[in-house]
This record gives C-alpha cells, structure tokens and sequence, in this order.
C-alpha cells in the first residue's frame, strides 16, 4: 500500500512538472542557447525584451534547415521552425531529395511546400534536389563529398549563419538522414563552415521518451542541450497542419505519430564543432 501511494504521489508530481514547465516555455518562447562567447551575432538571449519574448537579436538570423525528404520539416523539425519563424528569423529550407522512394516524387514536392506554407516558410526559400545520387533510400549511401557541397553551396548562396540538422543517429536512425549530418560534420572538421555559421544537429532520442509526447519534457529541460524549442496548443496545430499535408505519407503509423511523437512539442539541439579557417561569404 505504501508503494502504490509513493507511486501515485511521485506520478502527480512529475505532472505537476510536466504543467508548470510547459506553461511557463509556452509563454516565454524560451530558447536555451549556446553561452554568449560561441553564439556571436546568431542568438542573443541574455536579456530579455520588455515584453519577455525573444530578444531583437533574434531577427538577424538566417537560418538553414537540412532534411533528406519531404515530411522532415514537420515531422521533426517543426517546434523549432515555428519558433524560428515567430520571432521574424529568415528562414530557408534545403530538402536533398524529391522522396521518390515509392515512386511519388511529384506529388511529395507539391506537399513540401504546402508544408512549408503552414509552417511560414516561402516557396522561394524552399530548395528541392533532384539528384540520381542522393536517392529516396534507406539504403543508399549518399556520397558525403557530393552531400557537402550542396550543403556548403546554399550556405553561401543565401548567406546563412544557422545550420540546422539530424545528429549522427539520424532521430529514426534512416541512412539518408545520417548522411546530411556526415556532410555537415565533414564541412566543420575542415573548416568549411563559414565563419560566424552555427551549426545545430537534432538530438536523437530513446524511442520510450520519443513517444512520451509531451510528458517528455521534464527530460528534455533537465539534460544538457545547446538549443531548446517547446511549443505550445495552438503551434502544436499548425505542425499538425503541416503534416496532415503529406496525404501521400499519411499511413496509420504517422497518423499515431502526430498524437505521440515528442518531436510535435520539442526539439532539443547540440552544437557541432566548427574548425575556423576565416571562410567569408561574398
């Protein structure tokens, strides 16, 4: 009898936990970033503005979401573009492949940027690859030379000093999704991240806490993470939006992933380690 009060006791606590920090991120669009030595000009939240939102720093910031297919940006990334996109941040899209997987490639481009528009990312700051080497395929080995210089090419292009990815495990362990964080890692190891460029990979979590949905968010605000994105109700709604407008992708798993993923509420990043070789954007 004890035990079961002690359990009962120690549950109403974590929800209490789970209430009190959702409320209170919720309402201060909190970000926890990087300290301010290695976060120069990319995100300054050391001082609030006078109405407790993201600071007026925040709006310099280009910002790059790297994905492998169409669906990646809402299924995995959406709190932390939706964030991004809120506090008047640039934000730009590069998708390395059409997901041709199943044959459905041009219907699944129509659907990213429909996504995209949900989301608040401009058509015309979306990128689609159409490339026989970086194929829909979770077999494939995307060639990380070929990766990388798209990668770097749209980091010059469009001036970006926010990289955002997948870690090494990829959150679904996919190969393709893997090979975007190879590239990207490669380009930081030799120097080829231009300098005042942060770069940001998704943290991959244990498929338990990846469905706890948002009862994992004790977790997620207490382990150590560069960058922190929670969203609330309503945001919540226009990630699902997004989503619900891959119709080709929308089989009885995804449907079930929507209402459980962790990754609809959450997005927690770690920084890469970027080699400085003073390489400038002209």
């Amino acid at each position: 009898m004890l035990v079961l009060v002690c359990a009962a006791f120690c549950c109403l606590g974590y929800f209490i936990s789970v209430k009190f920090l959702y409320d209170r991120l919720k309402r201060r669009d909190v970000f926890r970033p990087l300290p301010r030595d290695r976060v120069q000009g990319f995100l300054s939240v050391s001082s609030q503005s006078p109405e407790g939102g993201i600071p007026p720093a925040v709006d310099a910031v280009r910002a790059l979401f790297v994905t492998a297919h169409p669906d990646d940006e809402c299924m995995f990334f959406a709190p932390s573009v939706l964030k991004l996109v809120e506090s008047k941040a640039s934000v730009y899209l590069l998708c390395l492949s059409s997901g041709n997987f199943y044959k459905q490639g041009a219907q699944r481009r129509q659907e990213l940027l429909d996504s995209c528009a949900v989301l608040g990312i401009p058509a015309n700051r979306v990128t689609i690859v159409e490339n026989k080497e970086l194929p829909d395929d979770p077999k494939a080995e995307w060639s990380t030379a070929l990766t990388s210089s798209l990668i770097f090419k749209h980091i010059r292009t469009c001036s970006i000093n926010l990289v955002l990815t997948f870690d090494e495990g990829g959150v679904s362990g996919h190969a393709n999704h893997i090979a975007i964080y190879k590239a990207l890692r490669h380009l930081a190891s030799v120097g080829r991240i231009p300098e005042g460029c942060r770069v940001l990979t998704l943290h991959t979590i244990s498929i338990l806490r990846k469905y706890l949905s948002i009862l994992e968010l004790p977790i997620s605000w207490l382990l150590p993470s560069s960058f922190c994105c929670v969203i609330g109700r309503d945001e919540y709604k226009r990630a699902k939006e997004a989503m619900l407008r891959h119709r080709s992708q929308l089989l009885w798993f995804r449907r079930l992933y929507i209402l459980f993923s962790r990754y609809m509420f959450i997005n927690t990043f770690r920084a890469v380690a970027v080699e400085t070789k003073h390489v400038k954007i002209y």
